[in-house]
């Protein structure tokens, strides 16, 4: 049978979208909400992610231990997550446990922030980012975004500083779950073997009585100017780099083409950089890839080598995005489509996996895109649009920041 979309907004603003598939097995519902890291004030930078572990400390009805016991009581796979952009909490079910998991979700986004479990939960924070921070990955992906970013609030850390959490108070972040976590800046996504008349009932009973919130993302679009940055760290015997430079938003149709092209010139198998970088010895780990976020985007490279061979892997890998601009092949667009096609297809085939699509275009565009109409789109790329989209994003101004080992911070 057909997949069918269905959508209604709430009195109190809350959007419920669905897309119904008498076909499957189960149900995957899912609350995002449109606030990440980039919409904090400096002083209370982390508390998206801080809250997102407050959301499974309980409400005022549960306590932590029935946060986990009632999911694991209906066999559900859930989580969440928090970006720049949004935080999500979801949940899979089989169909006759829709409304325990509705009503467990909707818990879930009343959490109770008590003192007690909030100062616990900070120390946990404080480790976790200490953990981070003794990746080299993480930590150059931190600086690159600050630097790339500047003082645009895409540079702000998901995870926020060992210093804006321990200054981080309970109100504080009871005033920012109050300002942005609410009908008006949230939608609840609902997809497989469901009744949208049955859904929206649910919402109402257990969402109907939250507050309408008005937090509009207002920001100016990024500056961007050519930076480099080396960092130092006697402790690694690699070298790790990684660079940024503006592609589409999530808003721009192109994005499919974008993530064509960074398929052709980074994928971690088969591509450009593979067979020029890493087949050749020269780097470990070469990759190009693409994130669109809201109202702009980037493309990335990160290369990972002996520190004796890291200008060496830089110079190859900005000699190939030169060379992609010069021409690409056929073939080479047509694997990268059908390898995308094939993730997708993949990744549409399950509730879950339609759920996360169909929420977080909502958060971005509030339109619904059926997978056949990505696959259209993806597949309507050709070499012509590929060069046509590095003329308008030619991989300039580019940030590139490294990290290995070596003497201090350098600048140019």
């Amino acid at each position: 049978m057909p997949l069918t979309f269905h959508y209604k907004q709430l009195p109190n603003g809350l959007d419920v979208v669905a897309e119904r598939n008498p076909d499957a097995h189960s149900v995957a519902l899912g609350l995002f909400v449109k606030t990440g890291s980039r919409d904090e004030d400096v002083a209370v930078n982390g508390v998206s992610h801080f809250l997102e572990h407050m959301m499974f400390k309980g409400s005022s009805k549960y306590t932590w231990e029935d946060v986990n016991r009632i999911f694991d009581e209906i066999g559900a796979k859930y989580n969440a997550f928090t970006s720049q952009e949004m935080t999500a909490y979801y949940a899979n079910v089989l169909p006759e446990f829709t409304e325990r998991a509705l009503e467990h979700l909707s818990h879930l986004l009343r959490p109770a922030i008590r003192v007690e479990d909030f100062t616990t939960e900070k120390k946990v924070i404080l480790e976790e980012i200490a953990m981070y921070l003794d990746d080299p990955g993480h930590r150059l992906y931190e600086k690159l975004m600050e630097v790339h970013f500047d003082k645009h609030p895409m540079s702000m850390s998901i995870l926020g500083s060992p210093e804006s959490i321990q200054k981080l108070q309970r109100d504080q972040m009871a005033e920012y779950f109050r300002g942005r976590y609410g009908p008006g800046n949230m939608v609840l996504s609902a997809t497989g073997n469901l009744e949208f008349e049955e859904i929206v009932r649910l919402a109402e009973k257990y969402c109907g009585a939250w507050p309408h919130v008005d937090a509009p993302r207002q920001q100016p679009s990024p500056i961007y100017k050519p930076h480099r940055l080396s960092l130092s760290d006697s402790k690694l015997n690699r070298q790790y780099l990684m660079a940024m430079t503006p592609g589409p938003s999530a808003q721009d149709e192109r994005r499919f083409a974008a993530r064509v092209l960074s398929d052709v010139i980074g994928d971690s198998d088969g591509s450009r950089f593979y067979w020029a970088l890493v087949d050749n010895a020269i780097a470990e780990e070469a990759d190009f890839g693409f994130y669109p976020h809201d109202s702009c985007g980037s493309f990335y490279l990160a290369l990972t080598s002996d520190p004796e061979r890291s200008t060496q892997a830089l110079h190859i890998a900005l000699a190939e995005l030169e060379k992609a601009k010069q021409g690409l092949n056929d073939d080479e667009v047509e694997r990268a489509k059908n390898k995308i096609a094939s993730s997708l297809v993949l990744q549409g085939e399950i509730p879950l996996g339609r759920m996360r699509a169909i929420g977080g275009q909502w958060i971005y565009n509030r339109e619904y895109r059926p997978l056949e109409q990505d696959m259209a789109t993806l597949m309507s790329v050709t070499t012509d649009s590929l060069k046509d989209l590095m003329r308008e994003f030619p991989f300039d101004p580019m940030t590139i920041v490294s990290l290995g080992p070596g003497e201090g911070e350098k600048k140019e």
